[in-house]
């Protein structure tokens, strides 16, 4: 029989097999395909006492645009390459990306904790699937090499793993309106006392002639706009979509944050996380229909995801625009 008198001797001893040795793991574990995903990756120790001076870490197919965020006094580097699959986002076809991110110079001790992050965008990546970042950990003595795959033997350097769950589509059903169908209509819930909200959907033209959404009307708001986010020359633009939005035969737009997407101005009330709002939208050549929005969280970056989306530029600025209809 034995005393344990130091509390830390205590928990040491405690812990389940295998987590003595603190893995680099993911703040969130889990994220929805099609979401936007920002990875926060912890780090909790080093290299058998010795202090981190490095961390890198390689990107896996399914996450794209991927941007990292500055450390201060880290210096930050990126290698490009090609992506197995080229994906559309926000209607630019990308082929390439990030593929791997370093910081390096900075020292985080031993005794210290501290994170490393990176945002992006999951692809169609398949609901059930793991996508895995090997993490390289340089230190000032050796190193750890967080890049073991599963493969059913145990493991102790464990590649940090993000599991992939299945859009929770929270709208209602699609509805049509001869050949355009509408679907995934909804909306990012806002503070109290904004005047300004998001909105986004997917259209797809299932016919054989152009057509175009050219406007649309809510009673919530004051006005109902349509304009397009992008990036240009390192800083983010949006402008107004005064013609509205171009549907050719068969395409598929998607209205999502940090792209095309509806802005809600001078709104009535709160937008309510689990709320519908109706609206009506006008197509210029099929009409006009009513659409039902769902209401998302604050953050949302897709119908069903709690959060953790792309942050939206401030709309402030454009209080004083005039409606695109």
């Amino acid at each position: 029989m034995f005393i344990i008198r130091n509390a830390a001797a205590a928990a040491f001893l405690l812990l389940p097999a295998g987590a003595a040795l603190a893995h680099v793991t993911l703040e969130k574990p889990e994220a929805t395909s099609g979401a936007s995903y920002k990875a926060v990756l912890r780090i909790g120790h080093g290299c058998d006492g010795a202090a981190t001076t490095g961390l890198s870490v390689e990107i896996p197919e399914g996450l794209v645009a991927v941007k990292p965020m500055p450390k201060a006094g880290w210096q930050l580097t990126t290698q490009t390459g090609a992506y197995a699959t080229p994906v559309t986002l926000h209607g630019q076809k990308l082929e390439s990306g990030t593929r791997k991110i370093s910081w390096t110079g900075g020292k985080v001790q031993d005794s210290e904790y501290d994170e490393f992050i990176f945002v992006g965008q999951l692809g169609d990546v398949k609901a059930g699937s793991t996508l895995y970042f090997p993490v390289v950990q340089t230190c000032e003595k050796g190193e750890n090499r967080w890049v073991e795959i599963p493969n059913g033997q145990a493991m102790r350097f464990p590649a940090a793993a993000l599991k992939i769950s299945g859009a929770k589509v929270q709208d209602k059903a699609a509805v049509t309106l001869g050949p355009i169908r509408i679907e995934q209509a909804w909306a990012r819930a806002t503070p109290g006392g904004s005047t300004i909200g998001g909105a986004y959907l997917k259209v797809t033209n299932t016919g054989t002639t152009a057509d175009r959404l050219v406007s649309g009307e809510t009673g919530i708001a004051e006005r109902f706009e349509l304009h397009e986010m992008s990036m240009t020359d390192g800083v983010m633009k949006m402008r107004p979509l005064a013609d509205g939005i171009a549907l050719a035969p068969g395409q598929t737009v998607e209205l999502r944050p940090g792209g095309l997407h509806v802005m809600l101005v001078g709104l009535k009330q709160p937008l309510k996380a689990g709320e519908t709002f109706p609206s009506v939208l006008k197509f210029e050549k099929a009409g006009t229909i009513s659409v039902p929005f769902v209401v998302q969280p604050i953050g949302a970056g897709a119908p069903g995801a709690m959060g953790g989306g792309m942050p939206e530029m401030d709309h402030s600025q454009h209080m004083g625009a005039p409606a695109s209809k």
